[in-house]
């Protein structure tokens, strides 16, 4: 353990980012794999069906953003106890950490099973699209509680400095979860042909494996210390909340990027179908440079909250700026890639020539805006490993909301059309990240307690 601080406390930043970030970029595009190989077979069963799966995305990404709520206290607590040696404290963090996780995710996962009809609806998803979309929703949310547990223990490895276990479990579920899905959702032999809702089948089982993987290797040491009755301890309300007041302004923050793509995916819907599967292609397009920026931003939030830990504010602010300077060159290329052959991309994942036009412009006008994306995630990430997550939600909450006026404005005032939504995007976030970039090097993280 002694040596995985080392590296990150002293020695070459460029070194000490890399050898953090670069496992985790690894497991991204792993990921991106998976989501890309998932809309790509469920784009062979049509429009409706890449609507039903982009519809239940926002959805989805709802649960994700509620994890940060446990991972993102848990992240910042450990990685400063692990920078001090402390691993008594860090041992008490991480099973109240986990604890949180499982009562947040059981409260998340009934609300958000009994309510996603609702939500659907409010997105204006047509009737054929939500029949399709429902039950593969609702198998999501049902087993939602094991990405709260599974993503807690990551939190805890990467924090610890190693974010090569992470990536190994994350690989055996994404490649399981691609055995699973072509099986599932057009059926092989006794198993039958179960369409949309075969993907989310595919995802809940991986999740199972994922998680039963990733506790068994934190229970028996692999994050450099012992953690024995992982499950057992009280639970303590003050220690819970310190967590918590943590993660909640990035939750905050994060909820409400989400839900303004609610509004988003309502004007979505009023260009038809063809429309929201061109958004779907588009995001999971644009989520190639969002992971490999989130595996910066990871090693960045491990690198300041360490060094704080060890009394080195300035190694810490380095680390940052030099994540974010990575992140930076590596979306610069994809940018390149989006603006130069749109076409040839969006057509992996449809035929329709429609849909095809239409994803081909989302991705032309995001590519103008990815390496401002980079500054965004990797600052924010920055941020909160210095358990300073309010400046970052000050940016976004407002950034975020700014999105439904102006998108129906660029869309239906000046008849953009859906090309708005698009601009709406990279407007906003290249604004977003200006701002951020600004206060972060104001340095006034450098002083937060956690």
């Amino acid at each position: 353990m002694a040596t995985k601080t080392d590296n990150i406390t002293s020695g070459p930043i460029s070194k000490g980012i890399i050898s953090l970030a670069f496992p985790v970029a690894l497991g991204m595009m792993l990921e991106f794999a998976l989501n890309s190989t998932d809309f790509f077979w469920v784009g062979k069963l049509g429009p409706v069906a890449q609507d039903a799966v982009t519809s239940s995305m926002v959805m989805i990404w709802t649960v994700f953003v509620a994890i940060s709520i446990v991972s993102v206290g848990v992240t910042a607590i450990v990685a400063r106890h692990v920078g001090a040696k402390d691993f008594d404290r860090v041992r008490h963090f991480v099973r109240q950490g986990m604890s949180m996780a499982v009562l947040v995710g059981i409260i998340v996962s009934v609300v958000c099973y009994a309510s996603a009809e609702v939500l659907l609806k409010f997105m204006d998803t047509p009737e054929d699209s939500l029949r399709a979309a429902l039950p593969y929703i609702r198998l999501f949310f049902a087993s939602s509680v094991l990405f709260f547990v599974s993503g807690t223990a990551y939190a805890v490895f990467r924090a610890s400095g190693d974010t090569r276990t992470p990536t190994k479990i994350g690989a055996i579920v994404v490649l399981l979860n691609l055995l699973l899905d072509p099986l599932f959702i057009f059926g092989y032999g006794p198993v039958p042909a179960m369409g949309v809702f075969g993907a989310s089948l595919a995802t809940s089982i991986s999740a199972v494996v994922g998680t039963v993987l990733i506790l068994r290797l934190l229970m028996k040491g692999r994050a450099g210390y012992q953690i024995p009755g992982l499950f057992s301890a009280r639970p303590i309300l003050a220690d819970m909340s310190k967590i918590a007041r943590i993660g909640l302004p990035m939750f905050s923050q994060q909820l409400v990027f989400v839900s303004v793509y609610w509004f988003l995916i309502k004007i979505v819907h009023q260009f038809g179908q063809e429309a929201a599967a061109a958004m779907g292609i588009g995001n999971r397009m644009e989520s190639f440079s969002y992971l490999i920026c989130h595996g910066f931003s990871l090693a960045a939030a491990t690198m300041v909250g360490q060094n704080l830990g060890a009394g080195k504010p300035a190694r810490a602010a380095r680390s940052a700026w030099g994540a974010t300077g990575i992140g930076i060159g590596v979306t610069l290329v994809i940018s390149l890639v989006f603006i130069t052959i749109p076409e040839l991309i969006a057509g992996i994942f449809t035929d329709n020539e429609q849909v095809l036009a239409i994803s081909s412009d989302y991705l032309i006008i995001l590519g103008l805006s990815q390496s401002a994306m980079a500054v965004e995630i990797i600052i924010e990430g920055a941020f909160s490993g210095a358990g300073d997550t309010i400046p970052p939600m000050m940016v976004m909450l407002p950034g975020s909301l700014l999105r439904i006026p102006l998108a129906y404005y660029l869309c239906f005032d000046l008849g953009w059309g859906i090309n708005g939504v698009w601009w709406t995007l990279t407007i906003t976030s290249i604004a977003k990240a200006i701002i951020l970039a600004f206060w972060f090097g104001r340095g006034r993280w450098k002083l937060k307690e956690v």
